[in-house]
């Protein structure tokens, strides 16, 4: 593998559901694959409502319940440095992408779009399972652990090409 360090960004609202969610997926994928020590992955919010708290309970079981501890991660907002960091921007929604295109910088030249996009489902959007029930945890997680294994085979490509 290179040396070139690729990073990725998952955003969703408040950074306590679907993006810790992602966040934890994509890095036990990564472990999983001994991609780890290539990549920077991390989780934001669009909004500051939920900074500097633990994932909703609802998320951490259902993660746990799979194999992905999310206990350590804590929320964050989407910064204008973020931009600069990161390789990968990846949106929850709609709503949130639309977000942070506004906010993107003149000359971005990195990938700001949807995470499904990475995905086989004919679903654009990782609905937000914020207020409903169980199954809405478990629905994000089919979709997210679908598309997380796309998306390390497209960075796995990447790096192996940089190579």
């Amino acid at each position: 593998m290179s040396e070139e360090r690729v990073s990725v960004l998952f955003v969703c609202l408040g950074n306590i559901c679907r993006s810790p969610t992602a966040e934890g997926v994509f890095s036990a994928m990564a472990q999983a694959r001994g991609l780890a020590q290539q990549l920077l992955i991390d989780s934001a919010g669009t909004s500051s409502w939920h900074i500097d708290s633990a994932p909703d309970a609802r998320t951490q079981v259902a993660a746990a319940n799979r194999g992905y501890d999310l206990s350590a991660l804590r929320g964050r907002q989407v910064s204008p440095r973020d931009f600069e960091r990161f390789d990968y921007i990846l949106a929850m929604d709609h709503s949130n992408l639309a977000h942070l295109t506004a906010m993107a910088p003149n000359g971005f030249s990195g990938h700001l779009g949807l995470m499904l996009e990475f995905g086989t489902s004919s679903v654009e959007e990782v609905p937000d399972p914020y207020h409903g029930g169980a199954a809405g945890f478990e629905n994000v997680l089919d979709l997210l652990e679908e598309s997380c294994a796309h998306l390390l085979d497209d960075i796995e490509r990447r790096l192996n090409k940089a190579r």
